[in-house]
């Protein structure tokens, strides 16, 4: 017989969980910030009154099902239940608008970065502070609501991201990670808290409005990576795990958003270095070296975890027209009796968008799901469109749906260029990285740099919200860039592509296209209801 395998717990285990577009994930490390057990759910969200939206009982039953998977995996792994951690952490979609009155009761549906609703409040408030305010962000949602006189303004107590409305749901404290905070409002680089100038100018915006307030008392309080952000309540473990099992009083690092936990991911906290995260949307951040000489809509400024300067330069839509043809194709193999997973279809079809024609074939693409305030679209039509005599084959479909992809998110970067902003390395990372090197050369092709990818980087944000997790006791004697270097990624395989000049010809050929094929776009949001 058999002599099963026995596994010693690890000493301490650290528990990271992010809540995605698309899916929920939780990931448990131990102290040497590996993986031990893993929970995902899948959920969408829903276009409810004319606002991108999830109920936040779906977040709560997301949240209860990937612990519930974690706890599984531990107790067949290592034959005990889990009771204990050694830290926790939440992070989320950056941005959006969950308000609360006094009584900590949700005045309006929780409205999503997705929402393109706030384009007045985004252009009044980037006049007013000298300094861009994207329609993402959280302070737009609030003044576009004064601006459209929504009776619940008056009753605001307190406004919060997704991530810091989870955390305090476990812990009992409203406050946010600085990164995640410079997505609410404007953070002051040297203060590492929200600006105080600009708020007395939001203040006095809507005084002018008829609404007396005081901003800074409706933000969540700011704290940045290492900082103590308090610890599980009873009621907060109940929540995590309904069994009871679980014990109150862990400890807890400062919620973020998910631009900090892919910079966390991938090692790309220090000047210079910077990551491309693709998913539902994809993002560029890089940290600075110094300020930039002016203000674009196109670029946001925020932070990283410690609270260091970042550009960060965010399209709202990425993958998710590749997924809905994966989808098709899937449908398709099955219906030829093909038994093939998602992951095997990525692995066979996403190679041939390499054996490809300079010009992708003449054809044309928009995966537009949602608005794209850097292209000036209130709302998404996603698109194909060819010529007649268009090479129409199934490489240069590929492909050009990843040069799509990426379209939006290389005009900011090309701002980033003019601004002669230094950038030595990318790390790409998100599931469109899982099947290797495709994604990662005509990534590097656009943007004219090397793409890095690390091993483990499809974990993404759940992975890097563990590792601040695993930060919280190490805080005081090294500093977070410190603690990845040394730590965590010293010995970590990496792969590199260089760009190709054929694919770096051909992507600022397509852009040209992709430019003008805009009014397409346009008239397709017009004209489809």
């Amino acid at each position: 017989m058999e002599q099963e395998q026995l596994f010693t717990a690890p000493a301490e285990l650290f528990l990271g969980i992010e809540f995605g577009s698309t899916k929920i994930k939780a990931l448990l490390l131990d102290e040497n910030q590996q993986v031990i057990a893993s929970g995902d759910h899948g959920w969408e969200n829903q276009l409810k009154d004319g606002f991108w939206t999830y109920d936040l009982t779906d977040v709560v039953t997301g949240l209860q099902d990937c612990y519930g998977q974690i706890k599984q995996t531990y107790q067949e792994k290592f034959n005990q239940p889990l009771t204990q951690l050694a830290g926790l952490g939440i992070s989320a979609m950056m941005h959006g608008y969950l308000a609360f009155n006094a009584q900590d009761e949700l005045l309006v549906p929780f409205r999503t970065w997705r929402n393109t609703t706030t384009g007045e409040a985004s252009r009044a408030l980037s006049a007013a502070f000298h300094y861009n305010v994207p329609e993402r962000w959280s302070i737009a949602h609030l003044y576009q609501a004064l601006l459209n006189q929504e009776e619940h303004v008056s009753e605001v107590s307190f406004f919060t991201t997704l991530a810091g409305w989870v955390h305090w749901q476990l812990t009992g404290t409203k406050v946010l990670g600085v990164g995640d905070a410079s997505g609410m409002f404007p953070i002051n680089e040297k203060t590492k808290n929200y600006d105080e100038e600009m708020a007395a100018t939001f203040n006095h915006l809507a005084k002018d409005h008829g609404v007396s307030l005081d901003v800074l008392q409706l933000l969540p309080k700011v704290l940045v990576a290492g900082e103590t952000a308090g610890e599980l309540t009873a009621a907060g473990a109940k929540l995590l795990d309904p069994s009871g099992d679980l014990l109150p009083g862990v400890p807890l690092c400062p919620p973020e958003g998910d631009a900090g936990t892919g910079m966390v991911a991938t090692n790309s906290v220090t000047p210079k270095t910077g990551n491309v995260s693709a998913g539902t949307s994809v993002f560029a951040m890089v940290v600075l070296e110094k300020a930039l000489q002016e203000v674009y809509p196109e670029i946001d400024l925020v932070t990283t975890p410690s609270g260091d300067p970042v550009a960060m330069v965010h399209a709202n839509n990425c993958s998710s027209e590749i997924n809905a043809w994966m989808h098709l194709f899937k449908e398709l193999t099955e219906t030829l009796g093909l038994e093939l997973s998602y992951d095997e279809l990525f692995a066979k079809i996403f190679p041939t968008a390499l054996t490809h024609e300079a010009n992708v074939g003449d054809l044309l693409s928009y995966g537009y799901y949602s608005g794209e305030s850097i292209t000036q679209m209130a709302a998404g039509r996603p698109l194909f469109v060819r010529q007649p005599d268009s090479n129409f084959s199934l490489g240069n479909f590929i492909r050009v749906q990843l040069f799509s992809a990426f379209a939006t998110l290389k005009i900011g970067m090309d701002l980033l260029a003019e601004e002669q902003v230094a950038i030595t390395k990318i790390y790409g990372h998100g599931g469109i990285f899982k099947t290797p090197v495709v994604a990662q050369q005509i990534l590097a092709g656009a943007l004219k740099t090397p793409v890095t990818v690390t091993q483990g980087a499809e974990m993404g944000g759940a992975f890097g919200m563990g590792l601040l997790a695993s930060y919280l006791p190490k805080a005081r004697t090294m500093s977070l860039a410190e603690f990845l270097q040394q730590t965590v990624f010293a010995d970590v395989q990496e792969t590199t592509v260089e760009p190709v000049a054929a694919d770096v010809e051909a992507f600022k050929k397509y852009m040209t296209v992709f430019k003008q094929g805009l009014a397409i776009e346009a008239s397709a949001v017009k004209n489809m209801e």
